[in-house]
């Protein structure tokens, strides 16, 4: 037992100096934690540091958001109207317009018909890329609209049941495609069109356009046309005029019973869901007798 408790004299100088150690570190130890509380901070060199260290980040933040290229407003996905800060409405309002193959040539075009506020306009416009064409239109819009400004009197004017696609082609902005389009919807008519007003069911043509036209054509042998009778008119006489489907037909007939009788054509748009854009030709085959 004796031979195990006792230690050499190098493991007793061993045991000194780790002993000595510790002390000393101790030592260090506490020192140093005395001297960290005399620490004096530099006020504006570390307002300045931490200046410098949100500047960094701010741009590290505008790098990682996703970056806006000019675009087209025509070819506008959901995504992307959501991502520019569009509502759902105004994105299905943009979809809806270019359904009817309709194009949007202009800022204020654009607001028009999505109803975008001014301010998120000012956002986004700064992105919109239109094609050259549109920006040669503005160019000559000026002489473009002193020419096409002027409307010919009826006597002048050249019949549209009659104009083939050639003559159509002499007004600006009617090329072949829509001449012949033109020409195609009349002729599913036997006599043609009643009224200039039919030219808002071809396919197409903004009222722009039709405004062109109908300065230089006019119907001037109107189709002849047995109308009907909007207070004795059953469904089956309803469904045979355009724009009336059975649905529509059968809310017109309820219309009629709860108010005994239609006053005036032009009580057909108080009908439930009735097409009120398309209220003025439905008319032209309808009478009150």
């Amino acid at each position: 037992m004796k031979s195990q408790v006792l230690f050499s004299k190098q493991q007793r100088l061993a045991i000194l100096l780790l002993i000595a150690m510790v002390i000393a570190l101790q030592c260090v130890y506490f020192f140093m934690s005395t001297a960290s509380e005399d620490l004096t901070v530099n006020t504006v060199a570390y307002h300045r540091f931490q200046k410098e260290m949100d500047a960094l980040r701010a741009i590290e933040i505008e790098k990682r958001k996703p970056k806006v290229y000019p675009f087209n407003p025509n070819y506008m996905t959901d995504y992307k109207g959501a991502s520019l800060g569009m509502s759902n409405e105004e994105i299905d309002k943009l979809l809806a317009f270019r359904e009817q193959n309709k194009w949007i040539n202009s800022v204020a075009q654009f607001q028009q018909v999505t109803g975008v506020s001014d301010s998120l306009l000012n956002q986004i416009s700064v992105y919109f890329k239109f094609p050259e064409w549109v920006k040669n239109t503005n160019k000559k819009q000026s002489f473009l609209s002193q020419k096409n400004d002027i409307s010919k009197p009826f006597v002048q004017k050249r019949d549209l049941n009659t104009a083939t696609a050639i003559e159509l082609q002499s007004i600006h902005g009617i090329g072949v495609h829509y001449s012949e389009r033109i020409v195609k919807f009349r002729n599913r008519f036997l006599g043609g069109f009643i009224a200039d007003i039919q030219l808002q069911d071809v396919s197409g043509l903004t009222p722009e356009l039709i405004a062109k036209i109908t300065k230089e054509f006019t119907v001037k042998t109107p189709r002849a046309v047995q109308k009907i009778d909007l207070n004795t008119a059953t469904k089956h006489e309803l469904v045979t005029i355009q724009h009336i489907d059975y649905n529509l037909a059968h809310r017109i007939l309820e219309y009629r019973q709860l108010h005994q009788g239609f006053q005036a054509l032009d009580e057909l748009g108080k009908v439930k869901d009735f097409p009120i854009n398309k209220i003025d030709i439905i008319k032209l085959y309808l009478s009150l007798d």
